[in-house]
């Protein structure tokens, strides 16, 4: 029962952020997926309902590269930077889907800000 309790409070805090945290095509929204083992992290444009970038933990160029679960995750920040920038986006704003800023989440996020994002 515990377990299911967790999933609610963090359902109940990602609807909060989600209120008040939107993306738009020049600003989309980057939007972290954290799960045991991996890590997920998009760019949303929530006026089109489109995903414009994505990268993950489990791409073979990031999974090739060995290391703890932090650092996986800074390189997949620094990964969806990478794609970002391609696509001409510079800047974006943080949707941490309900997780503290914290660990593999705040990893994600100063991965993306030394790819070269803004938020």
């Amino acid at each position: 029962m515990a377990q299911d309790q967790k999933v609610i409070r963090r359902q109940k805090l990602r609807w909060r952020i989600r209120a008040k945290v939107s993306g738009t095509a020049q600003k989309p929204r980057l939007s972290v997926f954290r799960s045991n083992s991996d890590i997920y992290a998009q760019l949303i444009d929530d006026a089109t309902g489109t995903t414009l970038a994505a990268a993950n933990s489990r791409q073979k160029d990031i999974a090739a590269v060995k290391g703890t679960k932090v650092e996986m995750s800074f390189n997949v920040g620094k990964a969806l930077a990478q794609k970002a920038t391609a696509l001409g986006v510079s800047g974006c704003v943080f949707d941490r889907g309900g997780y503290l800023y914290h660990g593999r989440v705040k990893a994600v996020a100063e991965g993306a800000r030394e790819g070269g994002l803004k938020f």
